[in-house]
This record gives C-alpha cells, structure tokens and sequence, in this order.
C-alpha cells in the first residue's frame, strides 16, 4: 500500500509542477487558442459556454455550490475510487490505475502543446467567473492558489476526463442500479458544472473523455494481451484446474475377480 500511496503522491506532484512550468512561456498563445476554439465551436454550433454561466449566475446559490464541487470532487473522488479499487478490487487495480496515469500524462502534453485560456478569463466575450462575482469559496479563490498553478491548463480537461474515468469504474465494478445511475451521473454533471462555471470549453471535455477512454482501452490491452497470466485476473476467474487422470494398473497389479482361482 505504502508503495503505491508514493507512486500516487509522486506522479501527480510531477503532473502539478509540469502544469506550473509550462505557463512561463507566457499567455499569448493561450488567449489566440481560446479565440480558435471560439471560433471552431460557434461554427459547430456547440458553443454553449457562455449561456449555461449566465444561467448559473442567475441562480447564486447554485452557482456556489457549483465553485465547491469544481474545487473538490474532481480530487475526493478520484482518489477515492482509487483507494476502493486497491482494497476491494484488487485483480482490477493495476490496469485502472495505470490508465489513469496514462491519460494524465497525455493531458500533461496537450497542456504544453496547446496552452488555453479558460471562458473565466474573456471578459471581453460576457463570460464571468462565479468565484470572483460572488466572493465564494473555489479553487482559484485566493492569489496563492491562483498562482500554485497553471491556470492556461484547459485543453485537454481532466475534470471531465477523471470523472468519466471514476464513472466507468462504477459502472463496471458495481451490481447495483443506483450505483451504476451515480456512475453515469458523475461525468455529466462535472461536465455541465466545469462549463457554466466558465473553467472549461465543450472541446475541453470532448478531449479530455478521448483521452481516458484510449488510456482505457490501451491499458486493457497492455495488461489483458501482453502480460503472463493477467487476464484471467482481469476477467476475474482463474483457468479451471484439470485432474490429472488416473494410471492403469499393470497387468499383473489387476486384482482377480471374485472366486477366481477357488475350487467349486
């Protein structure tokens, strides 16, 4: 446990430092990418950011309770299944949580390849971040936590693609109905929250979901396909023991029948 505890802790304090890295190169280029973006999804017609935060604002009170989940759930939660899947899955653990490493350092890349501006920051477009506009508690509330990150991170979204990632693990590992609602829940209103509250683009989320479902479907390969003996595991079951069959005696360990070699 304390193994994988400091694999956890070590990956994402390299993952946190990464995205602080990267923004020194400056912010130019992630306001001209939030403009492409703009752009591309006004002529696909999913440009739905700014609508759905004029009516979260409309609603303080939700808005509010928007700003605490954006801040917390995307960290309790997926550390929280990752614990449940070490002590109550374990034939499962490895290839999930290596698919979740695998998607984050991809996202890592794309946050350097492609630095975006999040809606919050294009006043200028009529977006207003919630946290600022009501004073209430958030992720980036405070200058510190503000500035002990990378907040040009957007592209691909790691909200959304951790919480399709806890989704799927519900929703595979779990029997009851109610869970499994809970599990295609989640992503969904991640989704809708880390758009009103003007965090992240509908592309943001379209990435971030491809994203964990290639890790997905690669981690699943690497450890279903190429490692010794780690599908059975996977798919949950063992291969059947065969009895070895049983030798013929020799001919002349056979035993005589009945009243053989006796006198009538």
């Amino acid at each position: 446990m304390w193994r994988e505890l400091l694999l956890i802790v070590l990956f994402y304090s390299g993952y946190s430092l990464t995205r602080i890295v990267l923004v020194q190169d400056g912010t130019a280029s992630a306001f001209a990418h939030a403009d492409q973006i703009l752009r591309l999804e006004g002529a696909l017609g999913l440009d739905v950011e700014l609508s759905l935060n004029r009516a979260l604002l409309e609603l303080p009170w939700l808005a509010r309770a928007a700003n605490v989940f954006y801040a917390t759930m995307h960290f309790a939660v997926t550390l929280g299944m990752v614990v449940w899947l070490y002590l109550r899955r374990p034939q499962d653990y490895r290839w999930l949580r290596t698919s979740l490493m695998i998607a984050t350092g991809v996202a890592v890349l794309g946050f350097w390849l492609y630095p975006l501006a999040p809606p919050r920051f294009l006043h200028e477009a009529g977006f207003v971040d919630p946290v600022t506009a009501l004073q209430s508690f958030g992720l980036y509330a405070s200058d510190a936590s503000a500035t002990m990150t990378n907040q040009y991170a957007a592209m691909p979204s790691m909200h959304a693609g951790w919480a399709l990632w806890c989704g799927f693990v519900v929703v595979r590992l779990t029997a009851r109905r109610w869970l499994q609602a809970l599990g295609v829940l989640y992503p969904l209103t991640t989704t809708l929250v880390i758009l009103a509250t003007a965090n992240h683009y509908v592309l943001d989320a379209v990435a971030g979901f491809a994203v964990v479902a290639g890790a997905l479907a690669l981690s699943w390969l690497l450890y279903a396909r190429l490692l010794p003996g780690a599908r059975a595991r996977l798919l949950g079951r063992s291969s059947p023991a065969v009895p070895a069959p049983s030798p013929r005696p020799a001919a002349g360990d056979r035993p005589e029948p009945v009243g053989a070699g006796q006198s009538s």
